[in-house]
């Protein structure tokens, strides 16, 4: 295909700024496509309804029946690895991504926790070529995610003219941390009033697509719309989770076998393809009791109304393009960034910020979500589906995200385009990965990768086009090599061949077993021929090391990050050598949020907080500092004339130091210790110095919410005792942190700062 300009300008100059050119493709100023990518998170192989599932997805499975439906598709098994594959056609650790985004090892394949410049998002690329650009929804593409800045990898900066949605990995669908373009971005109506994220970010695609094609309608557009869901929380109108009351109640065992059924059925895996095992740490249903029944079934029926939820926020896009007349017009693709997820372990988890172990039990777990069975999927939960649940999503195949194995990185791909494919309603089996979508999209549209962007030089694309597989169904897969790791799990594909390994149940990468699969023939990646096979074994695993060392795979992670109880099970600080630290805020005029730097872990490592306050009345109260919310964090503040620190440790039930003297009015210094053990922690309170009120924290909060402030407790309280923000009403001159260094004695730290002061 011959490549060809088609709307040109000023690169970074806004339409009111620069007087465009417009070029033509066959002379036609309509003939460049409009691109939407619809990204998915969490979501399985065989959670769609036209992938097999028993869950209604309509508007999903008529982007299925007009376009095509991919078989044998691969993203990396983890949603930053995977968007950044996705928005720039390279290998993830290459472009800058070796795993989470936040993860910033120091080496090149994360240094900074940003995308590297050379590897230009699509959205970049296409404003070359004149296109408008917008993004709403999670980004999850930069380790900087707080309104302080720096906002280097945010959206605005990575080629999209107008964003709205949330930086981190997840959020509460309920109360966001929403931004807009480079500022933080306050909820339209509340959780109460009927709010819900995906709703919202529609609402902002829309509006964004209406006002651009009122006003530029020959401009073509490029609209990224990465959901928040599948991911936990499973949030949802309870209307929806309503509609599938009953419908789980088979259990994963009966479901699994028959969406497996289905699937052979409407013909999106091969009629020789075989379900695998049943993973570890799946139980058998008719082993369960009626209490675990009740709750595994609800947290499958939150899941299930998300998703029909979330297929109704596509329709309302896709009935804006048609009601707007560019449906047509436009190529859509849509996509899940990993496998269905085992984070809520074997029980589930009412709160999914308690772990994400998947090989322990909880304890108390099914009780108490048993007593709450009817706030699953409400703001009041955080919740997540049990492994069997997941196990089911990703049939036909064994293992989960974060895997290297077919669970973790097979998902559903589907295009629609009428005006590249001419037999809709179709299935694609040959072998694809995630990088080679945008590789694709410039192939269909008849433009290359500019040499240059923003002034730097652009590394080539690592995937390839697969429009050849439109419309000749059965072409020969031209993408023979691709390799996988996330979390030091491992794998590589070659020529119908597959190696992998699961590093996650080995401490030491030289420990690791390799295991062999014939995927050409073997489908579902059922029968390891490890042993029947060593030298093909041995021959792709030199193949992984030469693709790993080509694309920047090294180093890899020392630590690993699921299915060992002995990893996942313990707290965050406990893994890490935290140096001494000491961070000091004056004058400070308004509520402050916090960037990671400039804080601590305040749940879980030594440190004591000492705050200058200044109050008029006694009725002034409110926040002090805050980190976390609802479902994990700590809270110190004033209520009731009293000072109080709150722990939420993630439990039903916090953990509560309250002074037994009232606070006095004027200039006060109060402040908090709180002093970590193996397991527990102790807290104590001071005003003026003194000791006025203790309470130990025998359970530890596995991870908290993604805010942190100074004068306030934003999104949901991290206390039952007060409504958010409860902006503390006084002054607060001064506050100063200290973190004690994870080598030091912290009991002897504090003496020290008790005898100084």
């Amino acid at each position: 295909m011959s490549k060809k300009t088609i709307f040109t300008g000023t690169t970074g100059r806004t339409l009111a700024e620069t007087r465009y050119r417009y070029h033509t493709i066959d002379n036609n100023p309509k003939g460049a496509p409009n691109v939407i990518y619809i990204l998915l998170d969490d979501m399985g192989f065989a959670q769609l309804g036209c992938y097999g599932s028993s869950i209604e997805t309509p508007n999903i499975d008529r982007l299925a029946a007009e376009g095509l439906r991919y078989n044998n598709f691969h993203t990396t098994a983890v949603c930053s690895a995977t968007r950044t594959s996705l928005l720039t056609g390279a290998n993830h650790h290459a472009a800058g991504c070796a795993n989470l985004i936040e993860m910033r090892t120091g080496a090149p394949n994360n240094q900074n926790g940003n995308l590297k410049p050379e590897y230009a998002t699509i959205a970049e690329i296409l404003k070359e070529y004149g296109y408008a650009t917008f993004c709403t929804g999670k980004w999850h593409l930069s380790a900087d995610q707080h309104t302080p800045g720096p906002v280097t990898g945010w959206p605005l900066q990575k080629g999209f003219d107008r964003y709205y949605g949330f930086l981190q990995g997840e959020n509460d669908q309920y109360h966001p941390h929403l931004i807009r373009d480079n500022t933080a971005a306050k909820q339209p109506k509340t959780a109460e009033e009927g709010y819900l994220f995906s709703e919202d970010i529609v609402d902002n695609a829309i509006d964004y697509l209406f006002e651009h094609q009122i006003n530029f309608p020959e401009q073509p557009f490029f609209l990224y719309l990465p959901f928040g869901a599948m991911h936990t929380p499973h949030h949802a109108p309870k209307e929806y989770i309503d509609h599938y009351k009953g419908k789980f109640d088979a259990g994963w065992d009966v479901i699994r076998q028959q969406w497996f059924e289905n699937q052979k059925r409407i013909g999106i895996i091969p009629q020789d393809a075989e379900l695998t095992e049943k993973n570890p740490y799946v139980r058998d249903w008719a082993d369960l009791n009626e209490k675990e029944k009740a709750v595994y079934a609800r947290e499958m029926e939150a899941f299930a109304g998300m998703l029909t939820h979330t297929d109704a926020q596509i329709g309302r896009v896709l009935d804006y393009l048609e009601k707007s007349g560019v449906l047509d017009d436009t190529i859509i693709v849509f996509l899940s960034d990993n496998g269905a997820s085992a984070e809520g372990g074997i029980d589930g988890r009412f709160n999914a910020m308690r772990g994400q172990d998947i090989t322990v039990r909880s304890e108390g777990e099914i009780d108490f979500a048993y007593e709450h069975l009817d706030e699953i999927g409400t703001e009041l939960s955080f919740n997540h589906y049990p492994t069997g649940w997941a196990n089911c999503g990703n049939t036909p195949f064994q293992w989960y995200k974060i895997w290297a194995h077919e669970g973790g990185i097979k998902d559903p791909l589907i295009i629609r385009y009428p005006k590249a494919i001419q037999e809709p309603g179709g299935v694609r089996s040959q072998y694809h990965h995630v990088s080679d979508i945008t590789p694709t999209i410039l192939d269909i549209i008849g433009v290359d990768k500019p040499e240059f962007i923003k002034g730097v030089h652009q590394e080539p694309f690592h995937g390839i086009s697969f429009q050849y597989t439109f419309n000749h169904a059965d072409a020969p897969t031209e993408k023979y090599i691709q390799y996988y790791e996330v979390h030091g799990n491992r794998g590589i594909y070659k020529d119908g061949w597959k190696a992998v390994v699961n590093h996650c149940f080995t401490e030491e990468y030289e420990n690791d077993e390799w295991e062999l699969y014939h995927v050409e023939t073997d489908y579902s990646e059922k029968y390891n021929v490890a042993e029947q096979y060593p030298e093909k074994l041995q021959e792709l695993k030199e193949d992984f090391m030469h693709e790993a060392g080509k694309y920047g795979v090294f180093p890899m992670l020392r630590f690993p990050m699921h299915g060992k109880p002995e990893n996942l099970g313990r707290q965050y600080g406990e893994r890490m050598e935290f140096p001494e630290k000491v961070l000091e805020f004056r004058h400070i005029i308004k509520p402050v949020n916090l960037v990671a730097a400039r804080n601590v872990i305040a749940q879980s490592v030594s440190h004591v907080l000492t705050a200058e306050i200044h109050r008029d009345s006694e009725l002034e109260d409110g926040v002090v500092y805050s980190n976390g919310q609802r479902f994990g964090g700590i809270s110190f503040y004033i209520k009731d004339n009293k000072l109080k620190y709150y722990y939420n440790a993630n439990t039903a039930d916090g953990y509560l130091a309250e002074s037994q003297i009232e606070i006095p009015v004027g200039d006060v210094s109060v402040g908090y210790s709180f002093i970590r053990g193996i397991k527990s922690a102790h807290v104590t309170l001071y005003i003026n110095h003194v000791p006025v009120g203790e309470a130990e924290i025998e359970r530890l909060a596995y991870m908290v919410g993604f805010s942190s402030s100074i004068g306030d407790n934003k999104y949901s309280p991290v206390s039952p005792e007060y409504e958010v923000p409860f902006a503390f009403q006084g002054r607060i001159e001064y506050l100063k942190i200290h973190q004690f260094a994870a080598s030091a004695d912290p009991r002897e730290e504090l003496a020290k700062l008790l005898s100084v002061e």
